[in-house]
């Protein structure tokens, strides 16, 4: 049993992307026996492009079914079957993040048309499915949406199972997707990880955690140990049997998690912000060693993005009120900003220019009491002089929305 599918996303960023767009037909090797055709609300804008691309627009999917609605249908129609796409894993990817944010661990076999057809119908200009269809004269209609895409490569497919007269490369495109190979080992492992900061730990077969770090990018760090022939990293690729992480979010937020797990992470700030015949500039810390820098940054750019900020704002013409702006000192605040995922907030506790303690909570938990903060925060053991530099550009920006301490 086959489940040939084909899903149009709202053109997000890579791993933020939702479905517009989905439809499925169950096919038994002879005729089809199920199918499964919606457009998908994705609760967030389509990307200018997508929409010129597929026709969809957000007024077509504004009443559709949202993702959750249509799961258990998804489900139904794909239970005990693989999964065939034209760029499989596109799909495949869609799904289980899809799943994955309702809680959910969505998992099948796969089968891909592209690799098939190299192999059963090789030198063809072109592989992409418009253009491989249009060849061999399978008609497409409403290209780039999801029916027409899925019917096309439902087509496709009864014409390579009919070209593999053995079965033979079907079931060698079937092995090679889901043996337990070291590269599918890797590729089961990370197809999921996030492209995002956080703590990933590695654990092996009884759950033991063999390897831990706080890492910029999850997903790259974890296939970076995996292609790594340093000899260090051979007992984890060996024994490793899952990755799981603990998203940080902001740099705020991570360094917050990293001090209150008491895990000091060294951070170079080598340029700074100075003020000189009434201009702001940016230049390395060491060219002037008697001078302090207002602000500190990790890179020129950074420093150079806050400088045309503060260009923006006619009232920082006067040194003394930017110095106030970013002051720092006898602050006695709460602080409520972003958190480390959609629909989450943190919060911060502030009290003589010290952070205190930290938390986060939903966007609908009310926290406008002092009793309903202690049971959320998290207390930091020390306050971090780094952490103010970040903090000093956060006030700057605007990251943060400040209120008096509840009481």
């Amino acid at each position: 049993m086959y489940s040939i599918i084909d899903i149009e996303s709202n053109g997000a960023g890579y791993r933020k992307e939702c479905i517009i767009d989905i439809a499925i037909y169950r096919y038994d090797g002879q005729k089809i026996t199920d199918q499964f055709i919606s457009l998908v609300n994705p609760e967030s804008d389509i990307t200018p492009f997508v929409q010129k691309l597929t026709n969809i627009t957000p007024k077509m999917v504004k009443t559709a079914p949202k993702f959750h609605e249509i799961a258990k249908r998804v489900i139904e129609i794909t239970q005990n079957t693989t999964l065939v796409g034209h760029n499989i894993d596109f799909d495949y990817r869609m799904l289980r993040q899809s799943f994955k944010r309702l809680g959910y661990e969505f998992q099948t076999s796969t089968l891909d048309t592209i690799p098939l057809a190299k192999k059963m119908i090789p030198d063809e200009v072109s592989y992409s499915l418009g253009k491989l269809v249009k060849s061999l004269g399978i008609p497409l209609t409403n290209h780039h949406r999801a029916d027409g895409d899925a019917r096309a490569t439902l087509e496709l497919f009864k014409l390579l199972i009919s070209k593999d007269t053995e079965n033979e490369i079907i079931q060698k495109q079937h092995d090679e997707t889901n043996s337990k190979t070291y590269i599918n080992k890797i590729k089961i492992l990370t197809q999921d990880l996030p492209n995002e900061k956080g703590f990933v730990y590695f654990q092996n077969e009884a759950g033991k955690i063999i390897l831990s770090d706080y890492v910029p990018d999850i997903n790259k760090f974890s296939k970076k140990v995996f292609n790594s022939k340093s000899k260090k990293w051979e007992q984890v690729q060996q024994e490793v049997e899952q990755i799981n992480y603990e998203l940080t979010g902001t740099d705020i937020i991570a360094k917050l998690i990293l001090n209150s797990k008491n895990i000091k992470k060294k951070e170079v700030f080598p340029f700074g912000l100075y003020f000189r015949n009434n201009k702001y500039i940016v230049e390395k810390n060491k060219l002037n060693k008697t001078e302090k820098p207002i602000l500190k940054f990790r890179s020129f750019t950074q420093g150079t993005k806050a400088v045309q900020f503060i260009g923006l704002q006619e009232e920082f013409n006067d040194i003394n009120v930017f110095i106030k702006k970013i002051d720092f000192r006898k602050r006695n605040e709460l602080w409520l900003g972003q958190g480390r995922k959609l629909g989450e907030k943190m919060f911060m506790i502030i009290e003589n220019g010290k952070i205190m303690s930290y938390g986060f909570y939903d966007l609908f938990t009310q926290i406008q009491t002092m009793s309903k903060i202690s049971k959320l925060k998290i207390d930091l053991p020390l306050p971090s002089t780094d952490l103010h530099n970040d903090l000093q550009l956060a006030l700057l920006r605007g990251d943060f929305e400040t209120l008096p301490l509840p009481k």
